[in-house]
This record gives structure tokens, C-alpha cells and sequence, in this order.
């Protein structure tokens, strides 16, 4: 029996559409909900390998990663589908919001909801994190390594304010050699090079 997929770029534009209408300030948590456990589009390893790329592609994770769930299905119309229904309906209600926001932005109860809704969306993006941690069991990696690369990156930003660049470069480029690492001490690796060997 094949895996779920999306039937057709229609069903890639208004699945995408649906999911951009859901988040405000961050999406995360609702993509892996719907792409992961309702849609089953994608299992929670394959969703952190993917999302893991989204992030360091330039611009916002969740517009490249429904460029590469579009492209894998549909090619490049499946990419510009998704990319369609990711942007073109908040864009209207940006735009909107932006002209009825305009009038009220100086009022102590419209930063107050503004607030409310950013420690809303940090809490889901949290409460994603962890329902995503189990998925690091089976990390080339490893558990303890990718723990380590997390708690660095962490420290790193919060607590000395190091830039997100040099971050990503050191703390990811590390992250990156030691994957490398170990993948070449999979069994299969070793084997298939020792076959070179002789």
C-alpha cells in the first residue's frame, strides 16, 4: 500500500492555504500536525530532516519547506502551488489588518493582544520541539550529540547573544562534521568501503 501524498497540485494549494490560515507568528507547530499526524504526508523523521534544511535556506522555514513537499510531488508546479497557498490569503489579510490596524496601534489594548498572541505561538513552537524530541532517537547523530548541539545553540543566543550567523556557522558546521563522522561508522558505510579496499 503506497503512502499518503497530496492528489494533485489543488490539494497542495488549498492544504497549504489551510495551514497559513491557522498560524499567527509561526506555523510550526500546525504544519507538523497536519503534514505529520493528519495528513500523513510525511513521517516525524522525515518532517526534521526536512524542516532541518527549511531553516537554513534563506527566507521563512515554513514558505521553503512547502516549496520542497510541492516540488517532491508535483515538480516545479507543486512548488509554486504550495508556495500560492502558503502566501496568497494572508496576504490579503495582512494587508487588511494592516489598514484597520493602523487607526489602533497606539492603544495599550491592541500591543497587549499583540503580546498575548507572540507568548501563544512561542508555546506551541515549544510544545512542537517536544513532541518532536522522540524522533532524535533514530538522529545519525545521536541522542546525547544532538542534546549537546541544542543546549550549545541555546546558550549561545540567549544567554551571550551571539549572532544567529555565527551560530549556525560554528555551532552548525560542527553539528555537520560530526554527522559526517558518523555516518562513515555506519556498518553499512564500513563495509561498502572495505569492498573498495580490496
Amino acid at each position: 500500500m503506497s503512502a499518503p501524498r497530496p492528489q494533485s497540485r489543488a490539494d497542495l494549494f488549498w492544504s497549504f492555504s489551510q495551514l497559513a490560515l491557522q498560524g499567527f507568528g509561526g506555523v510550526l507547530a500546525i504544519v507538523q500536525n497536519e503534514l505529520v499526524e493528519k495528513k500523513k504526508w510525511m513521517t516525524r523523521e522525515e518532517f526534521l530532516d526536512d524542516w532541518a534544511v527549511a531553516q537554513i535556506l534563506p527566507g521563512p522555514n515554513v514558505v521553503n519547506l512547502s516549496l520542497m513537499i510541492g516540488d517532491r510531488y508535483f515538480g516545479m508546479a507543486g512548488a509554486f502551488a504550495a508556495l500560492a497557498g502558503m502566501l496568497a490569503f494572508p496576504l490579503v489579510i495582512v494587508v487588511a489588518l494592516a489598514v484597520l490596524f493602523g487607526g489602533i496601534a497606539e492603544l495599550p489594548a491592541a500591543q497587549g493582544a499583540l503580546r498575548g498572541m507572540g507568548a501563544v505561538a512561542a508555546g506551541l513552537i515549544a510544545a512542537t520541539g517536544l513532541k518532536l524530541v522522540s524522533a532524535l532517537r533514530k538522529n545519525v547523530m545521536g541522542l546525547t550529540a544532538c542534546w549537546g548541539f541544542a543546549a550549545i545553540s541555546f546558550c549561545a543566543v540567549a544567554i551571550f547573544r551571539v549572532s544567529l550567523a555565527t551560530v549556525l556557522l560554528c555551532v552548525g558546521g560542527a553539528a555537520c562534521l560530526w554527522a559526517y563522522r558518523q555516518i562513515g561508522q555506519l556498518p553499512g558505510k564500513q563495509s561498502s568501503r572495505h569492498g573498495l579496499d580490496n
